[in-house]
């Protein structure tokens, strides 16, 4: 989750396609440019240890746009895809 958060303060759309589910992941992805993430609190996880394959995350991720601050809130599901954490979609 750290890591997509830190690919969204960069602007790293290709990243964030690679941690992405194969089921859910779209052909694109086009950041906002304008939007700019000023912090990551993690609320809460479920499972998500070395010894599961899925496992959650709610979180709120705050940032900026037009001078205001906003946040946004998601409880996010995860999978394990060849080894590797990938998102899978807000619950």
């Amino acid at each position: 989750m750290r890591s997509r958060y830190s690919a969204f303060v960069v602007g790293d759309a290709a990243y964030l396609l690679r941690t992405w589910s194969a089921a859910t992941r779209p052909a694109d992805l086009q950041l906002d440019q304008d939007i700019r993430w000023t912090g990551l609190e993690i609320l809460s996880t479920t499972d998500g240890s070395p010894f599961h394959t899925e496992g959650t995350v709610e979180f709120r991720a705050n940032y900026q746009l037009d001078g205001r601050p906003g946040h946004q809130q998601e409880l996010s599901r995860f999978v394990r895809e060849n080894g590797a954490w990938v998102y899978v979609a807000a619950l």
